[in-house]
């Protein structure tokens, strides 16, 4: 297919703290939100490069994945049954000797009865982001694994999302991939998340004329993207990769709703 041109919600760096609150701030508190820097882009057609990229490299790989799992609305069998296969996967193509799956997001439009459970069910995120800092990765890992975290920390530990369709061909905001050597570091911007107990942190990216933007058009629900969001590693390697969906201006007007997964991964070497 040919590359297409789209809108990428990119942060301004505008030297002050960027921020985003999950609960309504004091009034006079001077707000600096992400996202506000709209730049169109041109977006990659990957498939004709499918086995160029490289998660050291590029930060992000797309890879076949055994698609017999089907219950996608029942918590308990996701994470009894689909998180041993994704575990799998993550260790065959990262040559990890652990992998732990710490969370997962449903993409998809959310119930209109709102008093159904939807935790885990979120809209696509229109932002420029990778998930992790150097210390939002440790901090997470010691989160998740307090006894065992002072000695996995000791060794290389990266931090890889598994992004998937449910069930049919992904038309409608697909996912795209900045890919990581087109990028630098005064790209990544700091963003504080404000809890009302605790402040988190990600980085978003700062708009580059450099950026160099990949897409995989059409996956079907046996591919899967492993996205690199995080890696204790500092030789020169992709440690965080900045990615986003997008309005696709090729998506049929009367294409299905993106109905997608993603599991955060944590892999240990």
């Amino acid at each position: 297919m040919p590359n297409v041109r789209a809108s990428f919600n990119y942060s301004l760096d505008n030297g002050r703290p960027i921020d985003y609150y999950f609960y309504e701030p004091d009034v006079d508190v001077e707000l600096n939100p992400p996202g506000t820097d709209i730049q169109e882009m041109e977006i990659n057609d990957g498939w004709p490069h499918l086995d160029s990229f490289e998660l050291d490299k590029q930060g992000f790989a797309l890879k076949p994945i055994e698609n017999s799992f089907q219950s996608f609305n029942d918590e308990t069998e996701i994470k009894s049954v689909f998180y041993p296969q994704v575990t799998e996967f993550v260790k065959k193509h990262t040559g990890a000797k652990r992998v732990e799956i710490f969370d997962h997001t449903i993409r998809k439009g959310l119930p209109t009865d709102s008093t159904k459970q939807v935790e885990t069910q979120r809209p696509a995120v229109m932002l420029v982001h990778s998930d992790y800092t150097p210390k939002s990765g440790a901090d997470r890992v010691r989160d998740v694994l307090p006894d065992e975290a002072d000695e996995l920390l000791k060794s290389r530990v990266a931090f890889f999302n598994v992004w998937k369709s449910l069930y049919e061909v992904v038309e409608e905001l697909p996912l795209a991939c900045c890919d990581a050597q087109s990028q630098v570091d005064e790209d990544l911007l700091l963003m504080n998340l404000k809890y009302s107990d605790r402040t988190g942190e990600i980085y978003v990216l700062r708009h580059s004329d450099n950026h160099k933007w990949w897409y995989f058009p059409e996956m079907a629900p046996d591919q899967a993207l492993l996205l690199k969001t995080y890696d204790s590693e500092t030789d020169g390697r992709a440690r965080f990769m900045g990615h986003s969906a997008f309005e696709d201006p090729t998506t049929p007007p009367n294409a299905p709703k993106r109905e997608s997964i993603e599991l955060r991964t944590m892999a240990f070497f």
